[in-house]
């Protein structure tokens, strides 16, 4: 029987250095495979992972992945995928198809809205999304398929606006926006019940406009009902019109670990 040590051993065995190749064939039966902090691992994932087909959880956290195949959208039972701070600037065609996925994590990768596949949001099982530290300037309005989701976290992109349709997320428990751009919340927002104690509602270090800024200095749910006030629609409403330019962020992401180049190899 193969264990998840062996085939930790085995992918970040330096032997097989910038050729390693992963026959993922005698894999078949796991559930499980967790590969993280791999130097050694490829920049490209094998297609053949799709011969995992009985694979639930998937973790390539933390490795030099720049690319993913098509094939990945094969695993059908995957119902956790974590490709954290990696190097991913696109998501293969056809990478909605999974249709049992409810975790994914593409954190800290140099993705934007250009960057999603046209299906991707048919992952309607999706429990959780993590997209912080990307390159999102706008959120597709398809999210509000997603209404499933109980985890949203977008922290650290460059969001300049939120769609209407994340009213439609009424499940919905953890917002995290924080580290944008935004300056205003679509009333829509105020659909959802982030205000309570078990829910999480982060949105610090954004320009806001000022009555926003000011309700923000009160507490959560005062912005939450200001936003659902007739006067804040009308004054939404204003500022959508006027469509100004939200102000520059000030960090600089070509420093990020993701944009550095790939030093090489061992060999």
């Amino acid at each position: 029987k193969w264990t998840r040590t062996w085939i930790l051993d085995y992918l970040s065995s330096k032997q097989n250095g910038p050729s390693l190749k992963m026959n993922f064939y005698f894999m078949f039966t796991l559930a499980l495979v967790a590969v993280t902090h791999c130097e050694n691992f490829p920049t490209a994932v094998p297609a053949n992972i799709a011969d995992l087909r009985n694979i639930e959880v998937l973790n390539f956290f933390n490795n030099q992945i720049e690319e993913l195949p098509t094939q990945i959208s094969s695993l059908q039972k995957l119902k956790h995928l974590n490709l954290g701070m990696n190097r991913l600037n696109t998501l293969p065609r056809g990478f909605g198809s999974l249709p049992a996925l409810e975790v994914l994590d593409l954190t800290y990768n140099n993705l934007n809205e250009n960057s999603l596949p046209g299906n991707f949001f048919y992952l309607t099982t999706l429990r959780a999304l993590y997209l912080s530290d990307n390159d999102f300037e706008i959120l597709p309005p398809d999210i509000g398929k997603l209404t499933k989701l109980q985890i949203l976290s977008l922290r650290d992109n460059d969001l300049i606006s939120l769609p209407k349709e994340i009213g439609e997320l009424t499940q919905l428990k953890e917002l995290h926006i924080q580290g944008n751009r935004l300056t205003v919340l679509p009333p829509e927002l105020g659909n959802l019940d982030l205000t309570g104690q078990k829910q999480v509602f982060k949105a610090e270090n954004n320009p806001w406009v000022t009555p926003i800024a000011d309700q923000f200095q009160l507490g959560v749910s005062h912005v939450f009902e200001y936003i659902r006030s007739e006067t804040y629609k009308y004054l939404y409403g204003r500022h959508m019109q006027a469509n100004p330019e939200p102000p520059k962020k000030n960090n600089d992401k070509s420093k990020k670990i993701s944009r550095k180049p790939l030093a090489a190899k061992n060999k």
